[in-house]
């Protein structure tokens, strides 16, 4: 096995920032006030959808699907944007760079719409990193959803390792029964012990190690 399939936010970005100014910025267009950053950062996870839904509960709103689907609109448009304010976790970069030099390949699952991911990977110039990358709207379900986790796998063409930072994601590789690695400086609200992982890291420069390690394990079983 030398698979390894990544998410996104919260694992190799944080684009909370981004997404909080987006936000707001959709909200100031509705005439409502702004959310903080840590409200932000606490509704993403569950694809753009999802994350407007609870902005509008956050501010009083109801689930009115017409002023849905405008915010909706209007977040995506922002949010399509060349990133401005997210950054790379430490060491990601170097990581990912290694890990294909060292033969390994690389896939992406998130529930951040497609074009979003591709305008945030080709900023960091990680796209040709990654032979397959599938986003939130790539098919008719998410995270935590296995199936856009297998259909990542199945594009490659083996199993492997899947490396990820919330609930979302662990849920998703239990449910997948791949190898899980929790990275631990993302959006995860709930404490490492309480979530299904293979192993947990803090630092991007451990990561080959560990990787190494639970594919030669999950290939001998």
């Amino acid at each position: 096995m030398s698979a390894i399939v990544f998410d996104l936010d919260g694992t190799l970005i944080d684009s909370a920032p981004d997404i909080h100014a987006s936000a707001n910025g959709v909200l100031a267009d509705e005439g409502l006030g702004e959310i903080t950053l840590q409200q932000a950062r606490s509704f993403i996870g569950h694809g753009a959808g999802i994350f407007v839904s609870r902005l509008m509960a956050a501010v009083g709103l109801g689930e009115d699907t017409e002023t849905h689907d405008r915010m909706l609109g209007n977040f995506l448009e922002r949010y399509e944007t060349e990133p401005k304010l997210t950054r790379l976790y430490p060491n990601v970069a170097e990581t990912l760079h290694g890990l294909k030099d060292q033969g390994f390949t690389l896939g992406l699952c998130t529930n951040k719409p497609l074009s979003p991911t591709k305008v945030v990977l080709r900023h960091f110039d990680l796209l040709p990193l990654f032979d397959v990358v599938i986003g939130g709207d790539s098919l008719p379900v998410r995270k935590p959803d296995p199936a856009p986790l297998n259909t990542v796998f199945l594009q490659i063409g083996q199993r492997g390792l899947f490396v990820g930072d919330s609930e979302v994601d662990a849920e998703t590789a239990q449910r997948a029964a791949v190898p899980f690695a929790l990275y631990t400086e993302g959006y995860r609200k709930t404490p490492v012990s309480e979530l299904y992982h293979s192993r947990s890291f803090q630092d991007f420069a451990d990561l080959p190690a560990i990787a190494e390690t639970l594919l030669n394990r999950a290939a001998a079983e």
